[in-house]
């Protein structure tokens, strides 16, 4: 069980840590449309992450599915971009006006991702060791638990910047997204593959 909790731990450190923040980039970029309002479309979209997120992992650990380093490397900023450009473009119908089924299907492709994306750091990790399985699930029990601060984080943002300081939901949306544009274009092109 101790074993378990080391994993849970280095979840959590790994999403959590601002060095490496495109997860966190992506998880704001996908929160962003939200409001506690919306909260089960956000617990949906969450719960559709982190299940293909986890299956991607799974499927690299026990190398089902190989993929190339630098593609990973490359698509992870990508998915972060397009998710940002997706609130811009889709702003009405994500605040509710329609079903989320898009959202859904690109939430599930970038989870992919991004499970892939941890994986090598994951691997690294359990080298050598006999018994994969509990650190998996500690690992990602883990990633999972910090993916949920981070989107409480950027709802309780949402809350305050249009609550507190009566900014509509929309201009929210669009400076927020921009924002998240501005910050990955150098890490687009800093993984750039070609």
């Amino acid at each position: 069980m101790e074993n378990f909790w080391f994993y849970i731990k280095m979840g959590l450190n790994h999403v959590l840590d601002f060095g490496a923040y495109d997860h966190i980039l992506f998880l704001s970029a996908l929160a962003i449309p939200f409001t506690f309002k919306s909260w089960r479309k956000v617990l949906l979209l969450a719960t559709v992450f982190t299940i293909t997120h986890c299956l991607s992992l799974m499927l690299s650990v026990f190398e089902i599915v190989v993929m190339d380093v630098g593609l990973i490397e490359f698509l992870i900023p990508l998915t972060i971009f397009l998710t940002a450009i997706f609130n811009i473009l889709y702003l009405k119908k994500l605040q509710g006006r329609t079903n989320i089924m898009l959202h859904v299907l690109a939430t599930a492709f970038f989870g992919l991702i991004h499970g892939f994306g941890f994986s090598n750091y994951f691997k690294m990790l359990i080298a050598g060791e006999d018994e994969k399985l509990t650190p998996l699930l500690g690992f990602a029990g883990g990633i999972e638990i910090s993916q949920l601060i981070i989107v409480m984080a950027v709802l309780l943002i949402a809350y305050a910047v249009q609550s507190i300081g009566k900014v509509k939901q929309s201009v929210f949306v669009l400076v927020a997204s921009i924002i998240v544009l501005l910050i990955t274009i150098p890490m687009l092109y800093k993984t750039f593959p070609w």
